[in-house]
């Protein structure tokens, strides 16, 4: 019966190492995103409480696992039990020793045996070596979250989120979680408990919402999801602009508005600028995006006149295998067949998911943040550049470059101000703020995110 066992060293007390792994979110952060695992139902850590996952082990193969907690024991342990799943055995210890007051080893240890008896066993080689890629991520990202939630100092807000079910939102809703917010999400179907209605086209009663210390806004049309139309490109107007007056609008009228609105706007603003410098200073663009762009940020003036500290974070590429641009390109990349777009030489202003997380989370708790803010890397490569660093993380050939005018035969309007604009996008507020970025570096981003 195979073992496979990781530990590493936290700079944290180990009662705040457990809390974390109570706590709703913990599941879904420590998940590596190139896993496409999915939790069902979640009982918590308690003795007896199962846990339900729908996961792949295999392109095209999903399975479901229940596991049952036992022997737990605060702060210093936990057992899950596979009772139903892909495996003859698994046993997964969660051990947490107390070094000192304020350091922790965590040890993960599990015991499993493959399926298929003798001939599942000739797996067991390449099974240690995905759980070891897959543990290197779940304790790195566990130690940069604890790191971010003990610059709080314990402060803790209620938070409400728009677009919660997006590749940011699902990440944020976990990570806020993980750090003993409370989160409330803002849907447009039938809410469920903790969920809350509105409506981005019209009236709607935020009286739910009295009480809420802040509000993050992330919801909106996708852009880059096919080619424009005329009823597309109304669509992601709409959903920004309109989408977001109805949001502040409706919170504006109430007796005690949220003190802080953060809202997700992008470096599309600024247009195709080449390689011009852009600090947050510098004067938006003048295509589709960057009238879009006015108009959304324009569109938070009723809660600024509120009285709320209005953040609007101009998002690069956030850079995920789970979900949006990255996520599209890996299967050309991993089959060997990609290369740059275009001429390269367009600037790829890019930031990791987590990063993102960060971000949001300091300027949710630091009254400095405030205004534009360019949520970027501070390095922003061209397509060439980019390409070349995917391939090499990859290890897969980048040599066949896809025309522009191919780009704009399949794609129009869309691929000349996405795929073949560019922004050299300089984070100066950020940096003058002092904000720490986890990766401002190209490769070691790709290789956190991608398990490399």
């Amino acid at each position: 019966m195979p073992t496979f066992r990781h530990a590493s060293d936290l700079p944290v007390p180990r009662q705040a190492v457990w809390d974390w792994h109570l706590r709703p979110g913990a599941l879904v952060r420590l998940n590596p995103p190139w896993e496409r695992a999915r939790v069902v139902r979640s009982g918590g850590v308690a003795e007896g409480s199962e846990v339900v996952l729908q996961a792949a082990v295999a392109p095209g193969i999903e399975t479901t696992w229940v596991m049952e907690h036992h022997d737990v024991t605060a702060p210093e342990r936990f057992r899950d039990r596979m009772r139903r799943g892909p495996f003859a055995r698994w046993e997964h210890l969660h051990a947490f020793e107390a070094l000192s007051a304020g350091r922790t080893r965590l040890v993960d240890e599990i015991d499993f045996t493959p399926p298929l008896g003798p001939a599942g066993a000739l797996a067991a080689p390449s099974i240690t070596a995905r759980l070891r890629r897959m543990f290197a991520y779940r304790h790195a990202t566990l130690a940069a979250d604890l790191e971010a939630h003990a610059a709080a100092g314990g402060r803790t807000l209620h938070i409400a989120i728009t677009g919660a079910s997006g590749l940011i939102g699902r990440q944020l809703e976990a990570f806020l979680t993980t750090g003993g917010h409370r989160v409330t999400r803002l849907v447009r179907g039938t809410p469920r408990p903790g969920e809350v209605r509105w409506d981005p086209a019209g009236d709607w009663d935020a009286a739910p919402l009295d009480g809420v210390d802040a509000v993050v806004h992330l919801a909106g049309e996708g852009i880059a999801a096919g080619r424009w139309t005329e009823e597309r490109k109304r669509r992601i107007r709409e959903s920004r602009a309109r989408g977001t007056r109805s949001l502040v609008t409706a919170l504006a009228r109430r007796p005690h508005p949220p003190r802080t609105f953060i809202s997700a706007s992008a470096v599309g603003i600024y247009g195709d600028r080449g390689d011009e410098p852009l600090t947050e200073a510098a004067p938006p663009g003048t295509d589709f995006l960057a009238t879009v762009g006015r108009e959304w940020e324009a569109a938070a003036a009723p809660i600024a006149a509120a009285g709320a500290r209005v953040v609007q974070l101009r998002f690069g590429v956030v850079l995920s295998p789970a979900g949006g641009a990255l996520a599209k390109m890996l299967p050309a990349f991993r089959a060997g067949v990609a290369g740059r777009l275009g001429s390269g030489h367009q600037r790829f202003p890019w930031i990791a998911l987590d990063d993102a997380l960060y971000l949001i989370h300091a300027a949710l708790l630091d009254d400095r943040y405030t205004g534009a803010l360019n949520a970027t890397a501070p390095d922003t490569p061209t397509n060439a550049e980019f390409t070349a660093t995917l391939g090499r993380v990859l290890r897969r050939p980048t040599l066949l470059p896809v025309p522009a005018v191919a780009l704009k035969l399949l794609f129009g309007e869309m691929a000349e101000a996405t795929i073949l604009a560019g922004q050299r996008v300089v984070p100066e507020r950020l940096t003058a703020l002092g904000f720490r970025w986890r990766y401002p570096a190209l490769e070691g981003a790709l290789r956190h995110a991608l398990g490399r």
